[in-house]
């Protein structure tokens, strides 16, 4: 686990994380049963492979978690996918813009 740990604490330009990336890392801790405190997961550390380490299998499973709670689609066939779950901070940025688009309507 300390392989996990070092790579989560990479260093990071914002360290602190928003109250979402705060929400969604309880969110992977919880959904995935991951070794690692939520706090501990740097909002710019990769989540795939390197960084918190997770599979395909593990990205599909916090797609699910994030369209049930946050009431939007995420979709395998997304071409952006890569670009949405590369870490912490761009999966919140993702759900932000699009749970507030919900909230305007």
């Amino acid at each position: 686990m300390s392989s996990t740990q070092s790579s989560l604490s990479a260093v990071d330009d914002a360290p602190e994380q928003s109250a979402l990336e705060s929400e969604l890392a309880v969110l992977l801790v919880d959904s995935l049963n991951l070794e690692v405190a939520p706090s501990e997961i740097a909002p710019s550390a990769p989540l795939y492979g390197e960084g918190l380490g997770l599979d395909s299998i593990d990205i599909l499973e916090v797609a699910l978690e994030v369209s049930r709670k946050y009431g939007f689609q995420l979709r395998s066939d997304d071409e952006r996918n890569q670009q949405i779950f590369r870490s912490l901070r761009s999966l919140a940025a993702h759900v932000a813009q699009n749970r507030g688009d919900l909230e305007k309507v």
